[in-house]
């Protein structure tokens, strides 16, 4: 595991976006551990934020992209910080834009915010977890029915490896659906090989109960 994934796997933890319990997740399973990007708060998260995305960013897709894409609402910050970190990091200036979850009927109007999609443009997702893939199914159809643009990648925080709605993995099935290739940060499996029984600030927080209870989700609802 590359050093940059350990540290973003404590990063997250110690912003307390990573964290483990028992908490019902969007597709409604209950599961031991969950990740809520809405817990980053301050201006130094989400410049690390941003460096984390733009390092998986370049280490799989390159420049090879023209615009990033953030869904509403949780995607938009994450957009917006990994176009600033490409920038600051990388010296590359890509645009960035997103939608609104309600159409606006005056001023400029549209469902779009930023820069405005043309044809051909490739497009780069940008989201915080995949689940179930609810979301790419909803804004997918919002981008295609915008301009002729392509859409083959999306990079996210966390692959929970789950399955989706015909029993492979959600990743599978936006490939499959949508030709859409997902890059994570890390998977559920990275986050307990480096976190189980590993102290962070004094504290065990992936203790073997923790363990057991992500093996057995894991087990009911994600891909070996």
């Amino acid at each position: 595991m590359e050093n940059y994934k350990r540290e973003f796997i404590e990063f997250m933890i110690s912003c307390g976006v990573l964290r483990f319990g028992e908490f019902i997740t969007k597709s409604g399973r209950k599961s031991p551990y969950f990740v809520n990007t809405g817990n980053y708060k301050t201006g130094a998260q989400m410049a690390n934020l941003g460096g984390y995305y733009a390092k998986c960013l370049m280490d799989s897709v390159g420049e090879d992209f023209d615009v990033l894409f953030g869904p509403a609402y949780k995607g938009i910050p994450l957009a917006t910080t990994t176009a600033v970190a490409l920038s600051n990091i990388y010296n590359i200036d890509k645009p960035f834009c997103f939608n609104r979850k309600e159409v606006k009927d005056h001023g400029e109007g549209g469902s779009f915010i930023g820069h405005k999609l043309s044809d051909g443009e490739r497009v780069v997702l940008i989201e915080d977890v995949i689940t179930a893939g609810t979301a790419v199914r909803e804004v997918y159809p919002q981008l295609r029915a915008t301009a002729d643009v392509k859409v083959e990648h999306m990079i996210i925080s966390v692959d929970r490896m789950e399955h989706g709605q015909v029993g492979t993995t959600a990743i599978k099935e936006i490939k499959h659906d949508f030709g859409i290739t997902v890059h994570p940060i890390v998977t559920v499996r990275e986050i307990i090989e480096h976190m189980h029984n590993r102290k962070l600030n004094g504290e065990i927080v992936l203790n073997d109960e923790i363990r057991e209870k992500m093996e057995e989700y894991l087990k009911k609802y994600c891909e070996a």
